[in-house]
């Protein structure tokens, strides 16, 4: 299990220092061998550079009003850069995305360090490790789910909108939502443009759950996914997170 407290204060973490201690989880055997053994080996075209090899902790401001959800770090993106979908084709793709509808102050993910700011809006993953084929086994979700609890939490104050990208996210955020805000049931289900609002467990503000096609190269190569289809749901939802 994950430990989502200061183990010298006692004291609940701060986003900042959970994204600290979320760098350093060891949670997943299968998941730790496989990160490190990527970034050992590496790809050719990246032999010089040091990989990250560790879990991707979310990225993006701490008072953000919407929050996109993704899969898990691509191998020789994330895990190879240390940052949300930076350094390789899907990212260009949702950033680029991103930019269109004024949400990132630029078009490019590259590195860590690029000049790359989010505007009201944070990146995270139900499971913060790059797994093997791109497939998190069911336990491996799970273990990872106190990690995207505690962020949420976190950010509770300000979000209002969370866009989901793809089927997987989908299902893994739906428990996760359940700590803040009301998921009916039966459960609301994924589709690309799906929109629920979710009332609060405390009363207070609603969430607008927003669903769309993940930015894989497989939906985005043969046209599943298009820049217009995707920019059309971030216009929604950052509408409704009230960000304009």
């Amino acid at each position: 299990m994950v430990e989502l407290y200061d183990s010298e204060s006692s004291s609940v973490l701060p986003l900042a220092a959970l994204d600290h201690q979320v760098a350093r989880c060891r949670a997943c055997p299968r998941l730790v061998a496989w990160r490190e053994e990527v970034a050992r080996v590496k790809r050719a075209s990246f032999r010089d550079q040091e990989y990250w090899g560790r879990p991707v902790p979310g990225f993006g401001p701490a008072d953000a009003r919407l929050v996109i959800v993704g899969l898990a770090p691509a191998a020789h993106g994330a895990n190879r850069t240390g940052r949300m979908f930076t350094g390789d084709r899907s990212g260009d793709f949702l950033y680029a995305a991103m930019h269109a509808v004024g949400l990132a102050t630029q078009p490019t993910a590259t590195h860590v360090g690029d000049g790359l700011e989010l505007v009201g809006a944070r990146i995270t993953a139900p499971v913060k490790c790059a797994p093997p084929a791109n497939k998190p086994t069911p336990e491996e979700r799970d273990n990872c789910r106190p990690w995207l609890i505690r962020e949420l939490e976190l950010l509770r104050p300000t979000v209002r909108a969370v866009l989901v990208l793809g089927a997987f996210g989908w299902q893994a955020v739906l428990p996760v939502l359940a700590a803040c805000w009301q998921v009916p049931r039966p459960r609301p289900v994924f589709g690309h443009g799906a929109h629920v609002t979710l009332a609060a467990q405390d009363g207070g503000a609603p969430l607008h759950l927003f669903g769309s096609y993940h930015v894989s190269q497989q939906n985005t190569f043969t046209g599943k996914l298009t820049q217009p289809m995707l920019q059309d749901v971030l216009r929604a939802a950052k509408a409704a997170s009230g960000l304009g």
